[in-house]
């Protein structure tokens, strides 16, 4: 059996090769399929574009070396930097903002352009700085087009603040207004033991997950050092997502399976995003072995990722959770959407020889509970 670093890679790279070998043609627009309830084209490339890149970013941002993957990740940082540019080149055929002079583009936009900027905070040294300077700026314009769009009052401050992130980061103007609503509404959203509301309400989904507290660990990683109020914010979520790590990890079953309960279940193991965002950080709280969490990744992608009719015969994502399941996508769900998956592989942005590939693999807790292992009891975390 394949080490389970090698098998992520594989699973990785059938996620990204769809995309960014259309996208290197110049073709994703013309060849995407376009599952959907209700017509979604105007933002279904730019969905899989940002998606996709925001996963894969840590492990490109890895330093070279000449091992096979160090050849392979070469190639991938290369055909990265090929579909930024196709994305955010004006005269390109993948062009994937609305058409210039769109008075009202679909708000869509925003989510992933937010989705595609949190890619470049986390791979600055690969592909920020191996942008040309032309390109840098046509990604500057690009994130900046977002701001006609105004979010709700909800996990969507959290886009654009991180568009503004990102400009802070390649040393564009940001808003850093955007950056201190957002952070201090969240902050005022947190309902206690790990978890944030979205919005003022509590909702029983995975977007803490899939969008809150990573993007808030990112924007306050960056933005610490600025003010004691945002270094203090930033150690209060770290402490959240922790706890919130613990929890997800709790929630994966010994067959990889969890709850499927509340919306966006089409973004399958992008469920377990705040998880493999703590792994990445080796910030895991002490009860989680890194060698464990992989276990349970594993199991999760192979159990979402894996099922038969995942992909189309073009290899392209299919909506489900667990194979093609058409039922289960909202209305907001189509092709591009579903590539929120690449985000349970952020670990691959830690070397081969980090603890959490190395160690020998161990049983995670749904294993040791449901196998009659004695464990510790799990307790709230209390207020923060």
């Amino acid at each position: 059996m394949d080490h389970p670093r090698q098998y992520w890679l594989r699973q990785l790279q059938s996620l990204a090769d769809p995309v960014l070998n259309a996208l290197n043609r110049g073709e994703l627009r013309k060849t995407m399929p376009q599952e959907a309830k209700v017509d979604r084209s105007d933002c279904s490339c730019m969905e899989a574009f940002g998606r996709l890149l925001c996963g894969l970013a840590p492990w490109l941002e890895l330093p070279p070396d000449n091992s096979a993957e160090g050849v392979l990740r070469r190639r991938y940082q290369q055909s990265a930097l090929a579909a930024i540019e196709a994305a955010v080149n004006p005269a390109s055929p993948d062009y994937l903002w609305a058409p210039p002079g769109t008075r009202q583009p679909n708000p869509q936009l925003l989510v992933d352009t937010a989705f595609f900027a949190h890619a470049l905070l986390r791979a600055p040294r690969q592909l920020i700085g191996g942008m040309s300077r032309d390109l840098r700026t046509m990604t500057a314009e690009l994130l900046c087009r977002s701001r006609v769009i105004t979010p709700a009052p909800n996990n969507w401050l959290l886009f654009s603040a991180m568009v503004e992130a990102a400009l802070l980061k390649m040393d564009f103007p940001a808003d850093l207004t955007r950056i201190a609503y957002a952070l201090r509404q969240h902050d005022q959203w947190f309902k206690g033991d790990g978890i944030y509301g979205d919005g003022c309400n509590f909702s029983f989904d995975y977007y803490n997950s899939y969008v809150i507290q990573p993007m808030l660990l990112d924007i306050t990683s960056l933005i610490a050092d600025r003010s004691e109020e945002w270094e203090t914010l930033h150690r209060k979520v770290l402490q959240r997502i922790r706890r919130y790590a613990a929890i997800l990890e709790r929630m994966i079953a010994p067959d990889g399976s969890f709850p499927a309960v509340g919306r966006s279940l089409a973004y399958r193991c992008g469920a377990f995003h705040a998880l493999s965002t703590v792994a990445l950080h080796h910030e895991l709280p002490e009860e989680l072995h890194p060698a464990a969490v992989r276990e349970a990744l594993s199991a999760v992608i192979a159990r979402t990722l894996d099922a038969p009719d995942t992909r189309d015969s073009d290899g392209w994502l299919q909506i489900g959770l667990c194979g093609h399941q058409p039922a289960i996508g909202e209305v907001y769900i189509s092709t591009g959407s579903l590539y929120l998956a690449s985000t349970a592989f952020l670990p691959l942005g830690l070397p081969a020889e980090d603890p959490f590939w190395s160690a020998p693999a161990e049983p995670w807790s749904a294993v040791k509970i449901w196998s009659g292992g004695d464990m510790p009891a799990d307790h709230a975390l209390q207020d923060l």
